[in-house]
């Protein structure tokens, strides 16, 4: 039997292949229980261009907690502009495996508006 982890890497798999096929950056999310970390990667893989989480200090100091809704929409916001700055304006969004719900959507949707293109 899978593990949970395994499932989870299994199903991100194939996106990252299509998404390498594409030749476009990468908006990768990791969701553990505590935080939410979102990085862009260049278009080869080989480079993170741009990264935020509710782990950085000044981050943790505007929120309460770093596992909602909430803290995922202000990272997703963080994102895009940190990548916006780094050059980067439209990029492939790599949910690594976790369902489109929840605090991936609103790192998602946060994203978009603040300007990135996915």
């Amino acid at each position: 039997m899978m593990t949970k982890k395994e499932q989870r890497l299994r199903r991100s798999r194939q996106t990252r292949l299509r998404i390498a096929q594409q030749g476009v950056a990468r908006l990768s999310v990791f969701r553990s229980n505590l935080h939410i970390y979102a990085s862009v990667f260049s278009e080869d893989g080989s480079k993170v261009l741009a990264s935020a989480s509710t782990a950085e200090k000044e981050v943790r100091e505007q929120l309460a907690k770093g596992s909602n809704a909430e803290a995922a929409a202000l990272i997703g916001k963080r994102i895009a502009e940190k990548a916006k700055a780094a050059g980067v304006e439209k990029v492939a969004f790599d949910r690594a495996g976790f369902a489109y719900h929840g605090r991936v959507k609103a790192l998602a949707e946060a994203a978009r508006e603040a300007g990135l293109q996915f």
